[in-house]
């Protein structure tokens, strides 16, 4: 490819609803660009999109790719994120550094759960949203009815069609102008006059093009009030900025079939001329050591401070680590030396690329606003900043949902577990919606992500990387507690023919509001204050593994209050073992119970669906907290004991033929009900026991 400047760029990003066609929309494009010669196939498993052996196998998108096109003069960086809810990570960091999000729309499932998710990221980033409806050749297909969706679902916004459909389903041959009033058939590379039925609806469109036009400026709302119409040059200008500005709120409409090749010329030519220049949009940071959010103001240019994000790493086992970035202000030369603003590292930058899919093109440099990659940088991880080493800040990253799906990792060898933290980090580095830890309270290694598939991707990838990991299901990690308040007293003696051992303490144990309290009311010395810190320590040592399940116990309060010692055979160690067991003697009387953790959780659902979903709340132990109503959503505001959500994404799934999310967060500890707290200690008994 040759060196493009900041005007000739174009920065898009694909988004969508699962299956809703942006993969194939990406591979049309390759083609009427002429990247490639034949355009692949998903089912086939032969798109540049979709290259991974993973995505090729499952048939779906797992994270995004760049696929850099040239294009009537212009170079279009298209990044095709994946539709499933899995990989939000993603999406939102691609729609970060974007200067557009396309929203791809099925013709014939119209707006989707996944429709109105990418939505919300759009707005949360402040960029401008264009949809292109497709599938338009598909049975049942209709692109006014999916209008009529999108006004219901976004009434804040102005859908203005810019090509409406030439016949539909099995007859979609073509796209009508409605700025150009001409016909495109085919692909639409020649335009033809307008077949004589679609005259009076393309007039009609027209009139809704001009009237979102003059909404642009004060001076073209001012003519058109004034004399009733623009000239083409003013309408087509004033779309131009309506369709770049986000405030407008204009949301420009598209129609295609990317399978059938039709109407993917004029959606690139729009993507020429609706899709503002990089060097336009500002962008956000932070100083180091300061929350106040400020911002690189447009136009930013190559001689102005280098900034640029890394929104995405991959690490593999032959090639190495990859990370992509988009340059929001300076520029970035191969062989050159950069600073990592977020790791305070210096890195030497090696070959700088453009990538095409999986295909990597060399360059000497790369302007202020374009996208490129680099390979093997050290200490450089997603959501960094690189910049000059004088200038200390850091660019605003996303904020990402809380995990909703848990494994327990185990690595599967010796070897293995040598290296499963090291690959775990590399991961969770790579993937900000990925997170691994050590649960205190389980002894389990933990996995954390946003659904099943999200995790098996994560664990092939540690194979890949070397590491073989099995997994199960994650141990709840309950608490104990007491409920009543009791003593008990305990002496430890023990005779061996030499010095012997002996202690004795007398305990009192009541529920306390925070973790753990220890106190001593010892009066005259009786137990002297070595020996009492001695019986704290015994008494602590007890905390971590619980007294009535193996689980830690939290919200108890201890008073040492009486005791005896022995001059000779007390010792550090009969303390301790006389605090420790008279503790758990005082705690399994004191009517012991489990605590369990309660999630808060949000779940979005088709307005027909709600009562399946809420009958299954109701078996989990879930309590309704709130419902409320948004376009024909359901909103389900509930608190649900987490031993109930820990595979609740393939319920939900299947209730509702992945048409409800939901997010998840931890809320509080609660008391579990006598009879599943006795199935729990039983268990735990039958392992301790096994």
């Amino acid at each position: 490819m040759k060196e493009y400047t900041t005007d000739k760029i174009r920065n898009i990003v694909l988004v969508g609803h699962q299956g809703s066609g942006k993969t194939s929309l990406t591979e049309a494009m390759l083609f009427n660009t002429g990247a490639i010669n034949r355009m692949g196939r998903i089912e086939d498993g032969t798109t540049v999109s979709d290259w991974d052996d993973e995505e090729k196998a499952r048939k779906i998108s797992l994270s995004t790719s760049l696929i850099q096109l040239e294009f009537s003069d212009h170079k279009i960086n298209v990044l095709d994120t994946p539709g499933f809810t899995d990989f939000v990570g993603e999406v939102k960091n691609a729609i970060r550094v974007a200067d557009a999000v396309v929203v791809v729309v099925d013709a014939v499932a119209g707006v989707e759960v996944g429709t109105e998710l990418v939505w919300e990221y759009a707005l949360e980033f402040q960029q401008p949203i264009i949809v292109v409806v497709n599938k338009m050749d598909r049975e049942n297909a209709d692109f006014y009815g999916v209008l009529g969706q999108l006004r219901a679902a976004f009434p804040k916004y102005k859908f203005v069609p810019v090509l409406l459909p030439i016949g539909k389903e099995a007859d979609f041959k073509g796209v009508a102008n409605v700025l150009t009033k001409k016909a495109y058939y085919g692909a639409g590379a020649e335009r033809s006059e307008l077949p004589a039925d679609m005259v009076d609806a393309v007039e009609e469109a027209h009139l809704t093009l001009v009237e979102a036009a003059a909404e642009a400026t004060d001076e073209l709302m001012q003519k058109y009030f004034d004399e009733g119409e623009l000239s083409y040059e003013e309408v087509r200008d004033g779309m131009r900025q309506a369709s770049r500005s986000h405030l407008l709120r204009t949301v420009p409409v598209f129609v295609a079939s990317s399978t059938a090749n039709v109407g993917i010329v004029p959606f690139l030519e729009a993507m020429v001329n609706y899709v503002s220049a990089p060097n336009m949009r500002r962008v956000g940071y932070y100083r180091k050591g300061s929350d106040k959010r400020e911002y690189f103001l447009p136009p930013q240019s190559n001689d102005a401070p280098l900034a640029a994000y890394v929104f995405k790493t991959t690490t593999d086992k032959y090639v190495g680590t990859l990370n992509y970035f988009r340059i929001f202000s300076g520029f970035l030369s191969s062989d050159s030396r950069n600073y990592n603003n977020s790791s305070d590292q210096e890195e030497r930058f090696g070959t700088v690329m453009e990538m095409r899919g999986k295909e990597q093109f060399p360059v000497r440099r790369l302007h202020v606003g374009d996208i490129g990659v680099v390979a093997k940088l050290q200490n450089t991880k997603t959501g960094d900043t690189i910049g000059d080493k004088d200038k200390t800040f850091e660019l605003v990253r996303p904020e990402f949902p809380e995990p909703l799906y848990t494994v327990a990792v185990h690595p599967r060898t010796q070897q293995d577990s040598a290296k499963i933290g090291t690959v775990l980090t590399s991961l969770c580095a790579a993937d900000p919606t990925l997170r691994w830890r050590q649960d205190p309270a389980t002894k389990q290694t933990i996995l954390e992500g946003m659904g099943e598939i999200h995790i098996a991707i994560a664990l092939h990838r540690a194979e890949m990387l070397g590491v073989g990991i099995d997994t199960s299901i994650p141990k709840v990690p309950y608490k104990e507690t007491i409920t009543g308040m009791k003593e008990a007293t305990y002496r430890h003696k023990k005779q061996t023919g030499g010095a012997g051992q002996f202690g004795e303490v007398s305990i009192r144990i009541m529920p306390f509001d925070g973790e753990f309290e220890f106190e001593s009311q010892i009066v005259g010395g009786v137990v002297s204050q070595p020996f009492q810190q001695s019986t704290e320590k015994g008494i602590r040592s007890v905390l971590e593994s619980g007294v009535l399940a193996g689980y830690p116990i939290s919200g108890v309060k201890v008073v040492l209050y009486d005791g005896k010692e022995h001059p000779v055979d007390s010792k550090d160690i009969a303390f301790q073992i006389a605090g420790r067991e008279a503790f758990k003697e005082a705690f399994l009387a004191a009517n012991p119970s489990l605590l369990e953790p309660i999630m808060e959780v949000k779940i979005t659902v088709p307005e027909s669906l709600m009562g399946d979903v809420m009958g299954d709340l109701n078996t989990r132990r879930g309590r309704v907290m709130g419902m409320d109503s948004v376009a024909n959503k359901s909103i389900i505001n509930a608190q649900v004991p987490l031993a109930e959500m820990l595979r609740y994404g393939a319920t939900l799934r299947s209730i509702t033929g992945g048409r409800g999310i939901y997010t998840m967060h931890f809320s509080h500890y609660e008391r579990v009900p006598h009879n599943i707290q006795a199935e729990i200690v039983a268990q735990s008994q039958q392992e301790s026991s096994g």
